[in-house]
Parts: structure tokens; C-alpha cells; sequence
């Protein structure tokens, strides 16, 4: 719990900066900071200077560098991107040094959940349309829209809904190439997602992605929870509408005979994500986030970090709990990969801090990444997975994705997320179907601003009112919740239908 008093929080003895409060004046006395004196206005979650520092030193956030000085600082001078930026630095990767056994958790708990008749385990039952490429994304949308007439679904009150997964690719690629490769991958992962009892997928017919090669590359069999639908066999946009919605009045009934019954918490899959962070992220909710996945993995449950970029200057922290050294050498081949793609793009991996970030105090990618891991919890790293590949380990685990959130989550959820926990600073209203999005508000300010937007508060960390474990505590108690069936913020307002972003590689033609 933190002092509600102090100005400033000091994370690590050995910082080399505190971290304001809220907004503090110049000429103000820091008595928790040695007695500094501020020499300008200091935003809240920004960074203030505890001690002289020369150009080329490095600067120190959570006992680790976060970037290097471009011009001297005096001890009281804020901190921020007019005099420290990225620099090259040798980590210790240290593989599997820091592992620690996962003593299970004393309890049993279960959640509300479905099990379908394969085994697989959902948190919601939706019936998904599923676009092979942009050209049938009206179709798609039509569809749905269809049935969110009222009235349309009162038979049903088992089933969540439908949903209409559209993306803006799909064709004039390289027909075998490695972007077509992780298209597939992606689609495939909701296709056979087990939040959907069944899935129409629909194409226009002549586009790269062609359905037959979908449906080979990623075992996908049609039957009668898996209806294909090519819009130019069966006439037009208006015939294939009409067949798609017969096709789903078909499955609806069978999809409402399922109920929610009492599951293993081993059974939950959630992705970890982090959008719109500020200076306060890496204090509250991401550490809070991180406690409720130690509790998660400890019941059997699986957590999924992503956004390559966004561990980048925190790796090191990942690999010292890898399990083996082969599962901590993938993080670095990946890191590696990623300064070679950032440099052939002639691009720069500290483009990300957005300028929102470093608006919230947010310097350098190291101080954005340092702050993410710590979603990661404490429990050793398992695997490590690329973009949409299933995930078949439980325990911690990372998948590859850009920074990106929403084509981050799309990844995880097609890597089998079935709950997706964001964290943000600013204020990210997002939302994924078909996994539900809990939202967690790094501080109060924001969280009384947007609190239709938000699940949790984890201000109150900063406020002294609670400690991150028990933030943590509460965070998994509503993991179980809304997993068992209670809406989240974003699903009382209908978002989610838009977030579908696949991570697209490969040249266009």
C-alpha cells in the first residue's frame, strides 16, 4: 500500500528518478525525496530527477534503465523525452535463473461455464460469420445485423449472439506466402474458437485466400457447425444473406441447448494486454494484473503476454524465468527479429510510446516495457508461440504480436483466449468478441472520467486505499464472474464487432 501523503513514489532504491502523484509545482520541497526542490512544474505520473545526471548516464525506473540522458539533469528537473532517449545496452538474459516452483492453490475453485460436446470449454456462446476477405465483409455484416433486430433472438436466450468477424485483406498477396500463412492461422483460431457453437464462413470466391486452402491448412471440416458460404456460386449478396441467415436459424436451436455448468478454473485462457498506458501503469494495474495471473496459474489457468515491442528492454525479465533455455532463447531470436524488421521498415521500435504515452509520462519503449512485463506476473515463462498459433501449454506463456492492441488480442484470441484483461492509462475503450474484454483503470482520475468504460479501478493503489495484492485478489474474483457469465463494461455497450485486426505480413500485390 503507498503513502497517500507523499508527492512522489520512488520505486527501487536504486532510481535515479521518483514518480509524481499528481501535478506538482515548481519550487515545491520533495521532504520524501531528500528534500529537492522541483525547478518546473512536474505533470502527475511524469518523472522527477533525484540526483545529478550527466549526458550519456543511464536513467533508472524499477531498478532498471529506461533510457540515457541527452543533456545534464539537475536533481528537481523533470524528466521526460526533451533530455533522455533510447540507447543501446547489454542485458542479462540469465536464462531460467529467476524460475520458482508454482505451489497450486489450497482451493478448488470453478466457474459457470460450456463445455462443448468435444471437450472444449467457453466463457460465452456466440454464433460466429467469419470473412475470408474484405470483399464479403458486407455480407458478413448484413447478416448479423439480421439478428440483432429485437425479437430475433428471444427463443434463444442461451445463445450471446452473433457475431461478425470482418478484416481488410484477404487478396492480392502471394497465395502461398507467409502473410496468407498467418491469415489462415488467424481465421482458423475463430473458426474453431470455442466461444462460437457454430461458425458460418463466407467468401466472395475468386480472392487469394481461397476457402478450400483455408480449410486444408488449418483442419477445418464443414459439417453442420461449420457452414461455407462463396457468394459468387450462390448468386449475389442478397441470395448468400438469405442463405446464411437459413444456415444460422438452423444451428441456433442446438446452439441454445447448451448450459453453463461448474469448471475448472484450469480451463480459463486469458490474454494479457495493455493500451493507452501512462507513468502510473507499471505502479498499479499491471502489477495488480500480474497478482491475479499468479493466482490464475497457480489454479491450472493459462495467461498469454504479447506485443513483441512492448517487452523490448524488459526481455531480460522474461528470460530469467524461462522455463528452459530453448523457451527463454525464443524471446531473444523474436527481439532480434524485430530490430531487423524495425530496421529494414527504416522504422524505429521506439516509434512505440504513442504520443498519448508519452503524453502520460511514458519516456522510451524501455519505460513502456518495463512496466507491461509486469502483467507477466511471477511465475516461470512456459512457451513461447507465434502469431495465432494455438497455445497448448498451460502456465504463462508469450505469443509474438506488434504493439498494436487490438491485433495483439486478435492474435491471442485465435491462440485460444477466452478472456482478454486491458489495462490502460489513458482511457482505451476496447472490446473483443468472441472473448470478453475486462478493463482495468491504472488511476482514479481517469477511471471516475470514464466509468462506463471501466471494470476496475486500480487507483487505489496510488490512493493508499489497497495494496496490489489485494487488487490482484479482486481482479481474479472478477476473471471468475465474467467468465461465469456477468457482462463486462465493454459488452453492456456493444463493443466488439470491430476489433478483428489480423496482423497482416507480406508484400501487397
Amino acid at each position: 500500500m503507498t503513502d497517500s501523503t507523499s508527492l512522489v513514489i520512488r520505486l527501487h532504491a536504486d532510481d535515479d528518478v521518483a514518480i509524481a502523484r499528481g501535478p506538482i509545482p515548481a519550487n515545491t520541497t520533495l521532504a520524501e525525496a531528500g528534500g529537492i526542490i522541483t525547478r518546473a512544474d512536474i505533470p502527475g505520473a511524469h518523472k522527477v530527477a533525484l540526483r545529478a545526471l550527466k549526458a550519456g548516464d543511464p536513467v533508472r525506473r524499477y531498478g532498471q534503465i529506461i533510457g540515457f540522458v541527452t543533456q545534464d539533469i539537475e536533481p528537481g528537473a523533470h524528466v521526460h523525452t526533451h533530455n533522455v532517449s533510447m540507447g543501446d545496452f547489454a542485458r542479462d538474459y540469465a536464462f531460467g535463473k529467476d524460475v520458482k516452483a508454482v505451489a497450486p492453490a489450497g482451493e478448488s475453485r470453478t466457474f459457470m461455464g460450456f463445455r462443448r460436446t468435444d471437450g472444449r470449454v467457453a466463457t460465452r456462446n456466440y454464433i460466429g460469420v467469419v470473412s475470408t476477405v474484405n470483399c464479403s465483409a458486407t455480407v458478413t455484416k448484413l447478416v448479423a445485423q439480421h439478428f440483432c433486430a429485437p425479437g430475433r433472438l428471444d427463443a434463444y436466450p442461451n445463445v450471446d449472439g452473433i457475431v461478425p468477424v470482418t478484416h481488410s485483406f484477404g487478396c492480392c498477396i502471394d497465395h502461398n506466402g507467409e502473410g496468407v500463412q498467418q491469415l489462415r492461422r488467424t481465421i482458423g483460431g475463430y473458426i474453431r474458437h470455442p466461444n462460437f457453437a457454430g461458425v458460418l464462413v463466407i467468401g466472395l470466391g475468386c480472392e487469394a485466400n481461397q476457402m478450400g486452402a483455408l480449410f486444408i491448412a488449418e483442419g477445418v471440416e464443414p459439417g453442420a457447425t461449420m457452414v461455407p458460404l462463396v457468394i459468387q456460386e450462390q448468386g449475389g449478396t442478397q441470395k448468400t444473406v438469405d442463405a446464411a441467415i437459413s444456415a444460422i436459424e438452423t444451428m441456433l436451436p442446438a446452439a441454445n441447448e447448451v448450459k453453463r455448468e461448474p469448471l475448472p478454473i484450469s480451463h480459463l485462457n486469458i490474454a494479457l494486454q495493455c493500451g493507452g498506458s501512462d507513468g502510473y501503469s507499471g505502479i498499479t494495474a499491471n502489477p495488480a494484473l500480474g497478482a491475479a495471473v499468479d493466482l490464475l496459474v497457480q489454479h491450472g489457468g493459462t495467461a498469454i503476454l504479447s506485443e513483441t515491442p512492448e517487452i523490448y528492454g524488459a526481455e531480460h525479465l522474461l528470460t530469467r524465468r524461462a522455463i528452459t533455455a530453448e523457451v527463454g532463447e525464443k524471446i531473444v531470436e523474436r527481439i532480434h527479429w524485430w530490430e531487423s524488421y524495425a530496421e529494414r521498415e527504416k522504422g524505429s521500435i521506439d516509434n512505440n510510446p504513442t504520443p498519448g504515452n508519452k503524453a502520460g509520462g511514458l519516456t522510451t519503449i524501455l519505460e513502456k516495457s518495463l512496466g507491461a512485463v509486469a502483467k507477466s506476473g511471477s511465475t516461470p515463462l512456459m512457451g513461447v508461440y507465434r502469431y495465432a498459433e494455438p497455445v497448448d501449454t498451460k502456465g504463462l506463456v508469450f505469443m509474438d504480436a506488434p504493439g498494436y492492441d487490438p491485433m495483439g488480442a486478435t492474435g491471442q484470441i485465435a491462440s485460444g483466449a477466452n478472456l482478454v484483461l486491458f489495462t490502460t492509462g489513458r482511457g482505451s475503450c476496447f472490446g473483443a468478441k468472441p472473448a470478453p474484454s475486462i478493463k482495468l483503470a491504472t488511476n482514479t482520475k481517469m477511471y471516475t472520467r470514464m466509468v462506463d468504460d471501466m471494470d476496475i479501478n486500480c487507483g487505489d493503489i496510488m490512493d493508499g486505499k489497497t495494496t496490489v495484492e489485494q487488487k490482484g485478489r479482486e481482479i481474479f474474483e472478477m476473471i471468475i464472474e465474467v467468465a461465469s457469465g456477468a457482462q463486462s463494461k465493454s459488452e453492456a455497450l456493444g463493443v466488439g464487432n470491430e476489433e478483428f485486426v489480423p496482423w497482416m505480413i507480406g508484400a501487397q500485390m
